[in-house]
């Protein structure tokens, strides 16, 4: 069977020592496809490739690492985030792999729970329709989350009833592949990229599947940071364009763009020339091409 895959986000961006441990964790039984860190957001996202069983554990022992190494009471990164181990979905490259993601997606998650880690199931595992976003998890951040669960509003479906003390919680799936990207604009206006990514999103009229936030990065720059759920049915050439239409009226426009993890191939349509990705290689940041180099 091909390996499935497994994007683990881990609260921590900028410490290399802690990056290192958590990256030897989570290739305890699965390959490194791919890293990336990210200071301004404080976060690290980890693509790895694993057997059924295999990455179960080692998404297990990298959660643990999570747990041992990154204390959310100190968190102040520009991602919304509620956990050391944020979020960590398993994901199907071809859609006969559903079934089996699914399931590994739900072994991971018990035993992140067994570490004494709250999982909540979200997307397509969500065990209640209002469940299925990360935000209705995120929103208010790790605060709010203590507040909901105390009361009782919101229970785990694993894990303690309450979150870690210094780990949180953590949001698991399974899904197919999605890009995280993200477009920097020439202004340090923060509030045009807010304004850019309200009408990027799906709910403010944008593409379907696109979640998009505004943000203001350490360079000066104004970044739209987006997650496309289907980047074959909505390539980033497209998100880059209506960014671009977008931004025009507010008299800024698209400088730069910057790939979170690995894409499909397909998901390259159409990219304009004028928005480069920063350190974009075809041989590294595709799925395709990782999976091909990991199997020869």
């Amino acid at each position: 069977m091909p390996p499935l895959l497994a994007v683990p986000n881990v609260s921590e961006g900028s410490d290399r020592d802690r990056l290192d441990r958590l990256e030897s964790a989570f290739t305890c039984g699965a390959t490194l496809l791919d890293r990336h860190f990210d200071a301004d957001h404080s976060r690290s996202v980890f693509t790895l490739a694993g057997a059924p069983g295999s990455l179960t554990e080692a998404l297990a022992v990298g959660a643990e690492e999570a747990v041992e190494t990154i204390d959310m009471r100190g968190y102040s990164g520009a991602h919304p985030a509620v956990g050391a181990l944020d979020v960590c979905p398993v994901v199907w490259f071809r859609p006969g792999d559903r079934e089996a993601a699914r399931t590994e997606a739900v072994a991971a998650a018990e035993q992140i729970g067994g570490l004494g880690v709250p999982v909540f199931l979200y997307g397509e595992l969500a065990r209640d329709p209002g469940r299925t976003e990360r935000a209705y998890f995120r929103n208010g951040g790790l605060a709010e989350l203590w507040l909901r669960m105390e009361s009782g509003e919101l229970r785990p479906d694993f894990g303690p009833d309450l979150p870690h003390r210094t780990a949180g919680a953590t949001l698991v799936t399974a899904r197919p592949p999605l890009a995280a990207f993200n477009v920097e604009l020439d202004t340090g206006d923060v509030e045009i990229a807010r304004a850019v990514a309200a009408g990027l999103r799906e709910a403010g009229g944008g593409p379907p599947g696109v979640r998009a936030i505004g943000l203001l990065l350490s360079s000066g720059r104004a970044q739209v940071s987006t997650n496309v759920h289907d980047p074959l049915a909505v390539p980033l050439g497209e998100v880059v364009e209506r960014a671009r239409g977008l931004a025009a009226p507010l008299g800024a426009r698209p400088v730069e763009a910057e790939l979170v993890g690995l894409i499909p191939q397909a998901a390259l349509a159409g990219y304009p020339a004028d928005v480069p990705m920063r350190g974009f290689d075809p041989q590294r940041h595709t799925i395709e091409a990782r999976l091909a180099g990991a199997t020869d």
